[in-house]
């Protein structure tokens, strides 16, 4: 009942069909441990393993609509948390591909796990500093950053494509705004979509950690 009022409420705010489509297609009680499958589907973040979480799904379908992803895209994910936004972006892309980055490495043992088990076999993860990109694998077609960082990083502007998209939440470490930029020449042309709160990027281009 919780996903289908939800699906109503997505479809209310003009939501793409194949964004929600892709929803549909990955179970999110997959990837929360089983006293929280009953929260599966509230929308709300909820906690995944060292301290991080998956994101809303309301937050999840609003970044992947931004993004504006198609049949055939080559992806970045800087973030791969334990593969759930991969997942969907992987059913969108199609024969296309989904690069994600992880920095931790308990998250890309489990994030490889559940991207293998659900079959998206268009998704690789990889166990780097993401906040720098991937230049092994550019340039990419989009990028989306799924931790807060205090700019997007030169590095990642530089592997995308010429009107490619970026979508990062760009703030502090207590709040950030959605950002949607696209490449023009040597410049972003951005977009402001919102208020969000993100746990922090780590690496060279995100925040230091506190000792």
């Amino acid at each position: 009942m919780q996903k289908e009022l939800l699906v109503r409420f997505w479809e209310e705010q003009g939501i793409h069909p194949k964004v929600i489509d892709a929803f549909l297609r990955i179970p999110r009680e997959f990837f929360v441990s089983p006293e929280l499958y009953k929260h599966a589907y509230d929308d709300i973040p909820l906690p995944t393993i060292r301290g991080q979480s998956i994101s809303q799904p309301t937050t999840v379908m609003l970044m992947t609509q931004a993004l504006d992803v198609q049949e055939g895209h080559h992806v970045l994910e800087v973030g791969s948390g334990v593969g759930y936004q991969a997942s969907i972006l992987s059913k969108i892309v199609g024969n296309g591909k989904v690069i994600s980055t992880e920095i931790m490495p308990e998250l890309v043992e489990v994030a490889r796990k559940n991207v293998m088990t659900l079959g998206c076999s268009n998704v690789s993860i990889h166990e780097t500093d993401g906040s720098r990109g991937l230049l092994p694998h550019a340039p990419f077609d989009r990028v989306m950053i799924t931790a807060a960082c205090p700019k997007i990083p030169e590095p990642i502007i530089e592997q995308t494509k010429e009107g490619g998209i970026i979508i990062a939440p760009v703030g502090d470490l207590h709040e950030q705004v959605m950002v949607k930029a696209i490449k023009v020449g040597q410049r972003l042309d951005l977009e402001f979509l919102g208020p969000f709160a993100f746990v922090p990027l780590q690496g060279k281009y995100g925040f230091e950690r506190e000792n």
